[in-house]
């Protein structure tokens, strides 16, 4: 764990203060050019030139200000329907990056992966939800494209372990022992929507998936 010293978080305030400081809107700018004009020399008034490109730079500022708010109010727009498009895909099956998969009672569970190229072989390691190995699968050679392994839901020494989230990771080679990338994806039945840090999440089983991974959703047979 990393430990900040009180000396660097008072200098970590004195910089966030002194940039606020120095941080000029348009309303100081207009400030500053109507107190400049007020107390100019009658006898050596502001020269035109300069004095159009103040008025151009405020003009700038004021649109470059209003851009950014349009643009604010768009994304949070965005934001907004995102998530509650998210509360259409409840009751259907989705397809997401990533690589938990949920073990359910009495049931087995798919392991969905995409390898780039042809590989030699195949190999599998499955945690539990604290990140401790469980299982180990191999296969033989696969064809590049999806695939779909089968997980019977036990450990290595054959016992069947609780139902809950689990995660993989996938290791293969070619003909040569060289590495072929592999992709993985997790996949459920969604039962519910959950929001965090402006974000949504659809939950399925004990899984948590962001609804920005979801690559594929279908209407759910069952």
């Amino acid at each position: 764990m990393n430990v900040v010293g009180l000396n660097q978080v008072s200098s970590n305030s004195t910089q966030t203060a002194n940039k606020s400081a120095t941080t000029m809107g348009k309303d100081e700018f207009l400030t500053m050019l109507v107190a400049q004009l007020q107390y100019q020399d009658p006898l050596n008034p502001m020269d035109s030139t300069g004095f159009t490109a103040q008025l151009a730079q405020f003009s700038s500022l004021e649109q470059l200000q209003t851009v950014n708010d349009q643009l604010a109010s768009m994304a949070s727009q965005q934001a907004s329907s995102a998530n509650a498009q998210a509360v259409t895909y409840i009751g259907k099956t989705v397809t997401a990056s990533g690589s938990d998969i949920q073990l359910e009672d009495g049931r087995h569970s798919d392991i969905n992966f995409e390898l780039d190229e042809e590989a030699a072989a195949v190999y599998i390691k499955i945690y539990d939800d604290t990140g401790y190995f469980v299982k180990g699968l191999e296969s033989g050679s696969m064809a590049s494209g999806q695939h779909a392994v089968t997980w019977d839901g036990t450990d290595d020494n054959g016992r069947l372990l609780s139902a809950g989230s689990y995660s993989y990771e996938i290791m293969a080679v070619d003909a040569d022992g060289q590495p072929v990338d592999a992709s993985t994806y997790t996949s459920g039945k969604v039962s519910g929507v959950t929001y965090a840090n402006g974000q949504a999440y659809l939950l399925a089983g004990a899984l948590k998936i962001p609804l920005g991974s979801v690559i594929q959703v279908v209407e759910t047979t069952e």
